[in-house]
């Protein structure tokens, strides 16, 4: 079992022999937020913060909580998080989520519709926390309109880096900061949080996590298994760096020579 890990070790490092983490980190280890929620601020960032862990927070702009609670957001951006781009009115593909109103399916936005709208939400947040360069995350991971006419050089235009989904990278040989994979997580335990970023300590790349509600509510995560995750990253800090999204593709892109 040992020369197991030791060959996939191994392996791992060869696959990413021009690629190295800073302070010789093994993986990267990104928790994104979506939706702009209440149990964001009552529930994860004193979690977050307990461990001083900073995470990334997609906050459409029609959100009721972003109204609301605008000083808050404020604050923890201030305290290091990162208020992410998550458009104005969270629209999403229609065709696969009959939830969406018809005025907010993609296959009824153009091109350009989009570009203004993801520019209209930038304006939003810079108001909320002066910064000008931020992140994307896709509305529901879709990143098409009309169809079949891709945003992701729109996303490119916008924006440091752009959020998807998929699985975990197997190398960073490659890695598209525009259309970075991540888990969307649904009531999973901390265990398989923490076999989540042991997959990318093992391949050497980067563990990308999409929650949603925190404590209660859809798409959610526990409070309990969100403080075992926390717990085992502390505990194994030595290989894992945990930052914001736009801090880790921003390091992503200058590796790479992406960065402009």
């Amino acid at each position: 079992m040992v020369f197991l890990g030791t060959v996939e070790l191994s392996y791992a490092q060869d696959l990413n022999k021009d690629f190295k983490w800073p302070e010789s980190k093994k993986a990267a280890v990104c928790l994104t937020f979506d939706d702009g929620q209440d149990s964001h601020l009552d529930n994860a960032i004193p979690l977050l913060d307990s461990f001083n862990v900073k995470a990334t927070f997609y906050c459409p702009g029609n959100k009721e909580p972003l109204y609301n609670r605008i000083s808050e957001w404020r604050m923890i951006v201030e305290n290091g998080h990162e208020l992410g781009n998550h458009s104005l009115f969270h629209p999403c593909d229609g065709t696969r989520f009959d939830w969406v109103k018809p005025e907010y399916d993609l296959n009824r936005y153009t091109l350009e519709q989009m570009r203004m709208e993801l520019y209209t939400a930038n304006t939003l947040l810079k108001a909320v926390d002066g910064k000008s360069d931020r992140t994307y995350g896709y509305t529901c991971s879709d990143y098409k309109v009309q169809g079949d006419t891709s945003i992701v050089d729109v996303v490119k235009q916008l924006f440091a880096a752009g959020r998807s989904d998929g699985p975990i990278p197997e190398s960073m040989e490659n890695v598209d900061i525009h259309f970075m994979p991540s888990w969307c997580v649904e009531s999973h335990t901390g265990k398989e949080l923490i076999d989540y970023v042991k997959e990318a300590r093992k391949n050497g790349t980067i563990a990308t996590f999409m929650f949603h509600s925190v404590g209660g509510g859809y798409l959610n995560v526990s409070n309990e298994a969100l403080l075992e995750l926390l717990i085992y990253l502390k505990e194994n800090e030595q290989d894992y760096w945990v930052d914001t999204f736009y801090n880790v593709t921003k390091y992503i892109a200058e590796q790479s020579g992406s960065a402009e």
